[in-house]
Parts: C-alpha cells; sequence; structure tokens
C-alpha cells in the first residue's frame, strides 16, 4: 500500500471501511427477518471465519496467529464485541436511518477521547468542519427519532464501544498485522454472539437465502475490520475520524440499489456537506504537513 500518498491513506482506508461495513450492514438487515439477531451474528461469525482463516494463512501469517489473543488486540475486540452485540438488537428493531444517526456519535467520542488521551490537537477550524460533516450525517439520515426506546439506547451503546474500540486500537503495537487484529475482532464476536445466542434465543432453521446473505455479510465484515484499525493506525485520529460520516453515504447508495429508496433534496445536500467537509479536513492537514517542511 505504499503508493497510496501517506496523507490521504488513512481517510481513504476509512472510506472503504465504511462502505464494507455498510454491505455487511445490508446483507444482516436482510438475513435478520425471519432469524434471531444473535443467531445471525453467530453464523456470520463462523461465515468470516471460514473466509478469514485460509487468508491468514494466504498472506503468510501462520506464525502469528498466537496474536490473535494478544492482550491489547483482544481488549480493542472485547470492545467491538460489546459494540455489536448492541448494534444487531437495534438494527433489527429500528428504522435503518435511525440507528445510523445515533452511530454518527461514534467520530466525536473518538476526537474527544484522543484529545485526552494521546494529546491529539484538534483547533477550531478542524473542529468546525467535524461538526458540519455531523450535520451534513443528520440531513442525509433524517432520523424520524419518536421517543427514546430500548433500541435507541442500544443504538447508542453501539457508537460509544465503537468509540472506545478504536481509541484502544491505537494502543496495539505497530508489529501486529492488520489482518491479525481484523480476524481476532471475529473469533472473539463469534464466541460471544453464541453465548447471548445460547441465553436468550432459540435456534431457527436457516434458509438457503440466509446463508447466501451471512456469507457475503461475512467476507465484507473482515475488510471493514482490517480498514477501520489500519485507517487509525496509519492516519492522524483527528483527520481519519471525521470520515466515518461517509457510512450515511453509503447508506444512501444502499437504500438507492438494494430497496429501491431515492435521496430526496435534504439528503443530497447532506452528502456534499459531507463530501465537502472532508475534502477541506484533508486539505487543511496537506497545508499543516507542508508548512511544517518549509519550516
Amino acid at each position: 500500500m505504499q503508493f497510496i500518498p501517506s496523507n490521504i491513506r488513512g481517510p481513504l482506508f476509512m472510506i472503504v471501511s465504511t462502505g464494507s461495513y455498510l454491505v455487511n450492514d445490508t446483507m444482516m438487515k436482510l438475513a435478520t427477518v425471519g432469524l434471531p439477531p444473535y443467531e445471525v451474528l453467530l453464523l456470520r461469525g463462523a461465515a468470516a471465519t471460514l473466509w478469514g482463516v485460509p487468508l491468514l494463512l494466504m498472506l503468510g501469517y501462520a506464525r502469528q496467529i498466537p496474536l490473535l489473543f494478544e492482550r491489547k488486540v483482544l481488549r480493542r475486540n472485547l470492545f467491538e464485541l460489546l459494540a455489536i452485540l448492541c448494534y444487531v438488537v437495534a438494527l433489527a428493531n429500528m428504522q435503518i436511518a435511525d440507528s445510523t444517526a445515533l452511530g454518527q456519535v461514534t467520530p466525536l467520542i473518538v476526537l474527544v477521547g484522543s484529545s485526552m488521551l494521546f494529546g491529539e490537537k484538534i483547533g477550531a477550524t478542524r473542529m468546525a468542519l467535524i461538526g458540519l460533516g455531523f450535520v451534513g450525517a443528520l440531513m442525509v439520515a433524517q432520523p424520524t427519532m419518536q421517543g427514546i426506546s430500548v433500541y435507541a439506547l442500544l443504538a447508542l451503546g453501539n457508537a460509544a464501544f465503537a468509540a472506545v474500540r478504536d481509541i484502544a486500537g491505537r494502543k496495539v503495537a505497530a508489529e501486529v498485522p492488520g489482518m491479525i487484529v481484523a480476524i481476532s475482532a471475529v473469533v472473539v464476536v463469534l464466541v460471544g454472539s453464541g453465548a447471548a445466542h445460547l441465553a436468550t434465543e432459540q435456534w431457527v432453521m436457516p434458509e438457503a437465502r440466509h446463508l447466501l446473505l451471512i456469507a457475503g455479510a461475512g467476507l465484507f465484515l473482515i475488510f471493514g475490520h482490517f480498514f477501520i484499525f489500519m485507517a487509525y493506525r496509519v492516519g492522524p485520529t483527528s483527520v481519519v475520524a471525521p470520515f466515518y460520516y461517509c457510512f450515511t453515504v453509503w447508506a444512501v447508495i444502499s437504500g438507492l440499489l438494494v430497496f429501491g429508496q431515492f435521496p430526496n433534496a435534504l439528503a443530497v445536500c447532506g452528502i456534499l456537506l459531507v463530501m465537502a467537509s472532508g475534502l477541506a479536513i484533508v486539505s487543511l492537514d496537506e497545508r499543516k504537513r507542508r508548512l511544517a517542511m518549509v519550516a
């Protein structure tokens, strides 16, 4: 990946990650029609493991497989487990616009946490641009928010745990490959969702369409995990985190292609605002980098 310019590597990885997660979410949403949510998680974890283990071997990481259970990797992925246990129930019971909108607080939590823990400076201009991206994301999602339900609280819990996951991921040693972290997340969620399914649900025999959807979701899940981890590894948090708002742009594309839902004028304006704020942040970072080189 060295051929990608360093200043856009982190944002590009975040864009790919959010797109991968959205494909996964779309397939999961379709699969939860007829299956309990934790059973879907369990089956998706099994599918992702079947995709992931051969991929690790093909990449030559056989000797590094024990790092799947390294302490800091596990800590990061335990927060991933908590996030997804909240999210899959919210996704199955809420309009996707509402769950997407509530998830947009994740970058703000990540930025505040990174500023407090790692001393990263955000700056007034960048904070204003991040705020514009947040407004744009809400314009795209257009949540109904008809009362605060337990599912809305679960969606907020997902956003909070996802932010802590991304902050904890900054502590993982540089020598641990990103794909190892991604497959570790798959394994941790597989075990956790299996326990949740046994404790709270009854098994429902999946149909062939369920299995096809879950197999696809498992594949895209791996890429989502990999690229979101790598995005924060290679780029400053204040530059990378705002591109999480691209999730709403991908959601509009999914709604158009899969569900036949056309974005209205407000959503189109929101997409343009998200894109403009992201490009402005990258431009600001590049300007600061050039000034530092001159100095």
